[in-house]
């Protein structure tokens, strides 16, 4: 079993003279890097809309079907790959999160839902309504690419943040999420989160830090996500094992030792009661 490459934006042509954003038609991308189709990370945020073609999508160990008006938002580390039609088309943008979040100053590229750990949802299906109102910021930021005026970056980047606000709107609509005062301690819970999910697993540790009792903690995620806490970091911590298991230099203690388990037999239960396999299981599987 290979170990999944990481791709940086510079491994890809682009004519924008930089390499913290990448804009193509997707037939156009397909052509000068067909190496993507195979399972691969990314250091940068993902952006891609098909307009046409059908074919499936896997990211993270789950698999989506792809249509007219797919929409998929990745963040930096998740395993993908798709298989695709012939006949496949849309768009797709790179961008890192230093280039906009220094343009934007006040804001920030993971503080939209769908690039958050514990909300996220990679896929969003466009009816053709909402393709027809959200195409033309795609086609304006493929035509600015192309040229060379005085402030481009920042017309494309606005471009960028544009679709970004599209999209919010149609992926807050479908997951539910209201907004209201706890959408903010769900922020703050995955910020934590991030930092501390290898080394702190007790949810008593993320409720401290907030300032808030877990018995309210519990009621913001399960009223905002319908998980508990406690599910909240065990899915983060299935979710980094799974990562960690594509690659077969490291073995299941090993894997087990850095996401902070002393006791290997207590991960192999965790993942097992989450996954209903073992982690060997799950590596066998993916050969």
């Amino acid at each position: 079993m290979k170990q999944h490459p990481v791709y940086s934006i510079d491994n890809f042509k682009t004519d924008l003279g930089k390499n913290e954003l990448y804009i193509n038609t997707f037939t156009n991308h397909l052509k000068a890097h067909s190496f993507i189709e195979k399972p691969h990370r990314h250091n940068f945020y993902l952006l891609v809309l098909f307009t046409r073609g059908t074919g499936k999508h896997e990211i993270d160990f789950t698999r989506y079907n792809i249509k007219p008006g797919s929409l998929f938002v990745l963040q930096p580390g998740q395993i993908h790959n798709w298989q695709l039609s012939e006949d496949i088309d849309g768009y797709i943008f790179f961008y890192s999160q230093e280039i906009y979040n220094l343009y934007f100053g006040n804001k920030k590229v993971e503080d939209y839902p769908f690039y958050q750990s514990v909300m996220n949802q990679p896929e969003i299906v466009l009816d053709e309504n909402e393709v027809n109102k959200i195409k033309p910021l795609f086609d304006l930021m493929i035509v600015e690419s192309q040229i060379n005026l005085p402030k481009k970056t920042d017309k494309l980047l606005n471009l960028l943040d544009c679709i970004h606000i599209e999209i919010s709107r149609k992926y807050l609509l479908v997951s539910k999420h209201i907004s209201h005062s706890y959408n903010y301690k769900i922020h703050q819970l995955e910020q934590l989160l991030e930092q501390y999910y290898k080394l702190e697993k007790s949810p008593s540790f993320y409720a401290d830090a907030m300032n808030i009792t877990l018995k309210h903690l519990n009621r913001i995620c399960k009223e905002t996500l319908n998980q508990t806490v406690t599910e909240i970091i065990t899915n983060r911590i299935v979710l980094e094992s799974k990562r960690l298991l594509t690659n077969p230099t490291q073995s299941v203690n090993q894997i087990a030792d850095e996401l902070g388990f002393d006791d290997y037999s207590y991960f192999t239960r965790l993942f097992k009661k989450k996954t209903g396999i073992t982690p060997n299981v799950f590596r066998k599987n993916l050969n």
